[in-house]
């Protein structure tokens, strides 16, 4: 086991330190997941950004047949012709979340860039659908946006997709799925924080007792998610698997020392660099699991918020 004392997070985080205890011991619990979705997450549903368009779409299941696909999307309130698009995919751990989670970053990159970003509501392990059930509602979600694109005034090419945490890591193995598919061409994505690998064998993989997520956590998320699978585990279910990473798009990420994902994150952006992928790619000192939303007025939250804005900003310019 180790541990991570609070003298190993940045100074601007340690006034939140018990609260990310908290949560921590709330998410290694499926009835505090439980609790969580009901009365944290599902009360955002239909919460509005001021400024912008908002609308909600529903999108047929190709793969379950009378299942529908709840779907945010988000465009600038005075945009003209053809935007590009973004897919995002929320976090949670693929157990719980719904895409109004994420509003804050979405406003971010609407500030800075005119996209239009599409956000599902992917079915989720903890209500009974594990993997692959949320990763085909999300590969459903980009056929129907370039199937759908002019009614949805969006380009038809080009895509873009991020997510955060385990919507980081499903944005992974999205990008690895529709690399390998051909269906969309993808302009650069964007996993950020991402829960990339189930063997949990990684030095930062063991961290007891962190913020936000630590090792038990994570384990329950995994099982939730991959519990059900007999014999090897798909790389799709696992992006960390994946040996040849040459051919995927343009790749920004982030993520903090003091949490699990710290060193998958670091071999995944390596890899990808050394295929000769464009990267980006910066490692927060002290930086638990989600900290920028926990305190995002804290000093160290305002650079990585940064850090996201003006990288999608630049990759938008350069590949877009």
């Amino acid at each position: 086991m180790t541990t991570a004392p609070r003298s190993s997070y940045h100074e601007d985080l340690q006034s939140v330190y018990r609260a990310g205890r908290a949560l921590n011991w709330v998410a290694r619990r499926r009835w505090g997941l439980r609790m969580m979705q009901r009365f944290a997450m599902r009360p955002m549903v239909g919460n509005q950004i001021d400024g912008v368009f908002n609308d909600e779409i529903f999108i047929p299941s190709t793969t379950t047949p009378g299942h529908s696909i709840r779907a945010r999307v988000y465009k600038p309130a005075n945009a003209t012709g053809p935007l590009p698009a973004m897919l995002y995919i929320h976090g949670g751990g693929y157990q719980v979340g719904v895409p109004e989670q994420a509003h804050d970053f979405f406003e971010g990159l609407l500030e800075r860039r005119d996209v239009a970003i599409v956000a599902p509501a992917y079915r989720l392990s903890l209500d009974g659908h594990p993997y692959p059930a949320g990763l085909d509602d999300c590969f459903d979600t980009i056929q129907y946006m370039k199937n759908h694109a002019a009614d949805l005034g969006i380009r038809d090419d080009k895509f873009i997709v991020a997510g955060h945490s385990g919507g980081g890591g499903m944005t992974a193995a999205f990008t690895h799925r529709v690399v390998d598919s051909g269906v969309v061409e993808l302009a650069f994505q964007m996993p950020i924080y991402p829960m990339l690998d189930h063997r949990m064998e990684t030095p930062s993989a063991q961290f007891e007792g962190t913020a936000v997520w630590d090792k038990r956590s994570n384990a329950l998320a995994w099982e939730n998610y991959l519990g059900h699978l007999n014999g090897a585990v798909p790389e799709y279910g696992s992006p960390a698997l994946r040996q040849d990473v040459s051919g995927l798009p343009p790749t920004i990420s982030w993520v903090g020392t003091v949490e699990p994902f710290k060193d998958e994150t670091i071999a995944y952006m390596q890899a990808i660099e050394a295929a000769g992928v464009p990267t980006r790619f910066t490692l927060f000192e002290g930086g638990f699991h989600g900290f920028e939303i926990l305190r995002p007025e804290a000093g160290v939250s305002k650079q990585a918020i940064e850090f996201e804005r003006s990288t999608f900003a630049e990759f938008y310019d350069l590949y877009l």
